[in-house]
């Protein structure tokens, strides 16, 4: 029987502790490409995400499965500029999603956001496309509408059926395999416009140094990456909060930025009522554990896109983003 051309991936990464190795940045580009034009059986598929989960992704892998994925959007011509890539892909089960009013605020400041993510592969958590809908925001369903959309309201949400169906499938494995993919790490970086900064959160703290080093790869203009809650692009306003930013070549810079609240213990919400963050826009409901999540979240993003050169100088232009913030601009949630 001819071997299936897929095969050597899978070789590669399960000749035995002595043999096997990380892919190499070509092998990835060309494995991801293989993946998602349909070109490996399901047995393969299952075996590759696993034996990748099993020993880590290299920066090497992250960086090749990214340019793999692009390599396949069929991007509309003349993007628009895009000044912050937003990833979203973890949900929230303890803290509502006050990343999305981080976000809302800089959108109403001029800044132009693409945000792109998933849902619903983890029970029990609420997602950004839960939030928008509620919210009455759009949810873009092409690159197309995307671009119309940031052009017009400078933001953009796509969830990832939309940016690629197949790695969608690839994520709605987890339930299936039992463990999270390298799926889960790369489409975090995947920045379908291009835009001159990223965010990226992620849970496990081992793994920022992999984003950084894929960054690099990449030459990414601007990345900063940190473990935020829930594993979302939020910063914990009771803890510190160590991120690391690349900006292209270079290697990380490695920042802790300080709590914003004197009390390190934030209770779990256990009502989750997305109208909240409705009524905290408009000012309607004071909430200090919210303001900080908000302000020191907006605070990393500010300062990666070089629009403050310090940490304090970045949470003051935050601060004051917020406080000026249209507060009619998101009508009432739906209940």
């Amino acid at each position: 029987m001819t071997q299936h051309p897929f095969s050597k991936f899978v070789a590669i990464l399960g000749r035995g502790k002595t043999k096997q190795r990380h892919l190499t940045l070509e092998e990835s580009t060309e494995a991801m490409e293989m993946l998602l034009r349909g070109e490996a059986e399901p047995e393969q598929i299952g075996a590759f995400l696993m034996l990748l989960r099993l020993k880590e992704e290299a920066p090497t892998e992250i960086a090749g499965f990214v340019l793999g994925t692009k390599a396949t959007f069929d991007l509309p011509d003349g993007l628009p500029e895009v000044d912050l890539d937003w990833s979203s892909y973890a949900g929230k089960r303890v803290q509502l999603p006050y990343y999305i009013l981080s976000v809302l605020a800089l959108v109403d400041h001029g800044v132009r956001v693409f945000m792109h993510g998933t849902e619903g592969h983890t029970p029990g958590r609420v997602y950004t496309s839960d939030v928008l809908e509620r919210l009455n925001i759009p949810i873009a369903d092409s690159f197309t509408q995307a671009a119309d959309s940031i052009r017009k309201d400078g933001f953009a949400y796509v969830p990832l059926e939309v940016l690629s169906p197949p790695l969608r499938d690839m994520i709605n494995l987890r339930p299936i395999l039992g463990l999270r993919s390298p799926v889960h790490s790369f489409t975090r970086m995947l920045n379908p416009f291009n835009a001159a900064a990223t965010m990226v959160g992620i849970f496990h703290r081992g793994f920022m140094d992999i984003h950084a080093g894929a960054a690099q790869i990449m030459d990414e203009p601007a990345m900063s990456v940190f473990r935020g809650d829930g594993g979302e692009v939020e910063r914990r306003p009771n803890k510190p909060t160590q991120v690391w930013t690349t900006r292209g070549t270079d290697d990380p810079e490695v920042e802790t930025w300080p709590a914003l609240l004197d009390d390190g213990h934030a209770p779990k919400d256990e009502d989750m009522d997305i109208t909240r963050l409705a009524r905290i826009w408009a000012g309607d409901e004071d909430d200090s554990y919210a303001t900080g999540a908000v302000t020191g979240t907006m605070a990393i993003a500010l300062k990666t896109m070089g629009r403050a050169d310090s940490m304090d100088a970045a949470q003051a232009m935050a601060e004051e983003i917020w406080a000026g913030r249209d507060k009619t601009r998101i009508p009432a949630a739906r209940g």
